[in-house]
């Protein structure tokens, strides 16, 4: 297990200090200042699963729709860096999916004008473009430009079993 730390990246700081009307934006996600705490964590993915066993040590909230639907880093790739773990939503209603491969195609999905519920329910989804987080991506993850649905499309290629192993941890 991890360290559980609850700062931020100097990075996703700086992302959630961006000044965004999300609601006005199409997106719906209330972004964190530091990352749930590990009791809070724990608590949040049991009840999210009915399973006491687990502890969450393997995921970072660091966002929420508006109904409490969390996003999260899956600390899955050993021995990489935070930003380079994926990032996944888990919503109040039962929603769960892979959002991004990592924060850098995260910032890009962000510009494209999807949060991480959109990007779960992509199909229902109307992207506005955000100018603010284009800017961001391009400072950031210039050589990561993507169009969002090829983003979501190469993060559930890559952990295609992702919904379906937290599911079979559901009791």
């Amino acid at each position: 297990m991890r360290d559980f730390d609850q700062t931020f990246p100097s990075l996703l700081s700086d992302l959630h200090e961006l000044d965004v009307d999300f609601d006005e934006d199409n997106i719906d996600f209330e972004p964190y200042q530091e990352f749930l705490a590990p009791e809070d964590n724990a608590s949040w993915i049991r009840a999210w699963t009915g399973n006491d066993s687990l502890n969450g040590s393997e995921y970072r909230v660091f966002g929420q729709d508006g109904t409490g639907g969390y996003a999260a880093f899956w600390l899955v790739r050993k021995d990489k860096p935070l930003l380079e773990q994926p990032i996944v939503f888990f919503g109040s209603e039962g929603e769960i999916g892979i959002v991004a491969k990592d924060f850098y195609d995260y910032l890009w999905l962000l510009a494209g004008g999807f949060g991480p519920y959109e990007a779960v329910e992509s199909k229902r989804h109307k992207p506005k473009p955000n100018a603010e987080f284009t800017k961001f991506a391009e400072r950031h993850a210039k050589n990561r430009k993507k169009k969002p649905l090829d983003i979501i499309a190469a993060a559930k290629a890559e952990f295609p079993k992702f919904e379906a192993d937290v599911r079979a941890l559901c009791k």
